[in-house]
């Protein structure tokens, strides 16, 4: 592992970023039933667009966070990682912000064209559910952001609340928990490097057999069986690792990204109307909740448990 020491970006040039992209508050108001009937819920709803926010009503007690809470957890994480390059945000009925530090940790996993960054996730939604930092990884091969939850030590929750500020302690303690757990997600990437699998045998784990009587069902099937082999196969020649064997044998590591990848660039793009992830953020947080992607990496970790 390498470390490259990138532009510090100054924290208050990162708050600032941050703060004009959630120019914005998230107020809650009671809900009325027919004639004005007073009912003991309430909707949540953005300042700047009149727009709903989340996917179900809440009560009296729920206080939503705001934008200075999410400033507390950027600001967490900078002073964790000793700085941040760069962060990326979106918003979709929550806060979320990906993290790239100043000091980048670079895992080669294969020659030099195959290699990881740390890249660190951020979520806080308006769903009651704690929030969420993660360590994920950035694939140069592919320009993959990934996540593996598998791997201990990956995720960190902070449970949900407003004014975070007063819990800057334990906010920075759970950020370097995280940070320390590059180390383990590294060495998984490097062993799923060295196991082999039959990629036609790991995709039909991951997605099953169609019923041979489903025309339409057969045909999406060979339509993103054969996506997934030509993004593998692309991805070798790329990497240096050559032509796809006979037998169809690649890594664990290939095998779990083929899928990733198509999630995140061709499967959620073309579906990015029904799936609201038309950003390339969106994309990334959509296939971090793929089933399939989640399924994938089951397969891939258990190839490490032979």
């Amino acid at each position: 592992m390498s470390t490259v020491s990138r532009s510090n970006v100054s924290a208050n040039e990162i708050s600032a970023q941050v703060a004009a992209a959630f120019n914005f508050t998230v107020d809650k108001f009671p809900l009325a039933g027919p004639d004005g009937l007073r009912t003991p819920w309430y909707g949540m709803f953005r300042s700047d667009n009149n727009q709903v926010v989340g996917n179900g009503s809440v009560t009296s007690r729920y206080v939503p966070h705001q934008t200075e809470d999410v400033l507390a957890l950027v600001d967490a994480a900078s002073e964790a990682f000793e700085g941040v390059a760069s962060v990326d945000t979106y918003f979709r009925d929550g806060h979320y912000v990906t993290i790239q530090p100043t000091r980048e940790q670079r895992q080669a996993i294969f020659g030099t064209a195959d290699n990881i960054f740390p890249r660190v996730i951020i979520r806080a939604g308006y769903d009651g559910k704690a929030f969420n930092a993660a360590m994920g990884y950035y694939r140069d091969a592919c320009r993959n952001l990934a996540i593996m939850r598998q791997v201990s030590g990956t995720t960190v929750s902070i449970r949900h609340t407003s004014g975070l500020r007063s819990r800057m302690d334990s906010l920075i303690q759970s950020f370097s928990n995280l940070r320390d757990s590059w180390t383990d997600l590294s060495a998984t990437a490097v062993a799923l490097e060295s196991t082999r699998v039959n990629l036609a045998d790991f995709l039909r784990e991951v997605y099953g057999e169609p019923e041979a009587d489903s025309g339409r069902a057969v045909t999406i099937h060979r339509n993103r069986t054969e996506a997934i082999f030509n993004r593998v196969m692309d991805e070798r020649n790329r990497t240096g690792r050559g032509s796809m064997p006979a037998d169809f044998r690649v890594s664990g590591w290939e095998a779990f990204n083929a899928v990733q990848g198509f999630v995140q660039h061709e499967s959620t793009r073309k579906n990015s109307a029904r799936s609201n992830a038309a950003t390339g953020f969106g994309r990334i947080i959509a296939a971090a909740n793929d089933a399939a992607v989640q399924r994938a990496e089951r397969a891939a970790m258990q190839l490490l448990a032979v």
